[in-house]
């Protein structure tokens, strides 16, 4: 494993560290990375449209104290160039090709949503690149997704001031009021912000997410094929990739742990980033 490079080491945050660049197989990748310079990296995989600057800060800076987290925009997503792909399985081929790009023989995966597919896809055949993978938000092959219909009832709801409250967020108002935080979380960067998704990245990604929900895996080969210690994540309520798949996960693999919040929708990390982030610190470090 090569060292991270050290310019943006210890005291860079999401909302401050530079973006850098690098680039191989036709691709120019856009990555942050933040932390120690040394360590296992954790490569944070996003969801569904997400950029960069689509993370929560909240988390992403919490996990960075102690361990080298790089948040990075896959093909075709933010800044990085190249043609998004509509299926998971060459979403991963460009994420490994990522990881290989900035040296690194040995990972953490932390894959939310669309990006917990992608992680399973690498975990199961790039067993040795994958130490331990977070799986947040997600679902197996032949899982659940209401994923164009929960979009449809987000954006009708033309009095919340930001779709992501409704996509992501119950309509307690404890939730609300932490969806509203979260919210204010991401727009902390006034600077260098990361370039928002068109129908070029959104149109694939949903094919991609759509068509890997609808490929049956009843003998669930993908995820016996990931040996690697997994913490499987879901909020109580999450609609779009409802929580009986991280159940349904959780059954499978060989070694994983649950976790549910309570409360809580598919931004269920943002809600309870406090939680999670003590969560996923125990299970890295264990």
């Amino acid at each position: 494993m090569t060292k991270l490079d050290t310019a943006n080491r210890e005291g860079a945050t999401l909302e401050t560290a530079s973006t850098r660049y690098v680039e191989g197989r036709g691709i120019r990748f856009a990555y942050r990375q933040l932390g120690p310079s040394t360590g296992t990296p954790l490569v944070l995989l996003q969801h569904f449209s997400g950029n960069i600057d689509a993370r929560d800060p909240a988390v992403v800076n919490a996990l960075a104290v102690d361990r080298p987290v790089i948040a990075f925009d896959n093909a075709g997503v933010g800044r990085s160039t190249g043609q998004t792909p509509d299926n998971v399985a060459a979403t991963a081929r460009d994420a490994v090709t990522f990881i290989e790009l900035l040296g690194f023989s040995k990972v953490d995966l932390l894959g939310y949503s669309l990006g917990g597919c992608v992680a399973q896809q690498m975990a199961a055949e790039h067993g040795p690149l994958v130490r331990k993978l977070i799986l947040v938000g997600t679902a197996p092959q032949g899982g659940e997704e209401h994923l164009l219909a929960v979009l449809k009832e987000a954006f009708s709801r033309t009095e919340a001031p930001d779709p992501r409250l409704p996509l992501f967020f119950t309509q307690s108002a404890a939730s609300q009021a932490a969806g509203k935080a979260f919210l204010n979380r991401v727009y902390a960067r006034k600077e260098d912000r990361d370039t928002d998704s068109g129908s070029a990245v959104t149109d694939p990604q949903a094919k991609a997410l759509i068509t890997w929900c609808a490929t049956p895996d009843p003998e669930h080969a993908m995820l016996r094929a990931i040996k690697q210690p997994a913490l499987v994540v879901c909020g109580s309520s999450d609609t779009m990739l409802p929580p009986e798949n991280a159940y349904a996960m959780f059954k499978a693999m060989s070694n994983a742990h649950l976790m549910l919040y309570p409360d809580s929708g598919h931004g269920a990390l943002f809600q309870h980033h406090k939680a999670f982030v003590s969560h996923v610190r125990t299970f890295l470090d264990a």
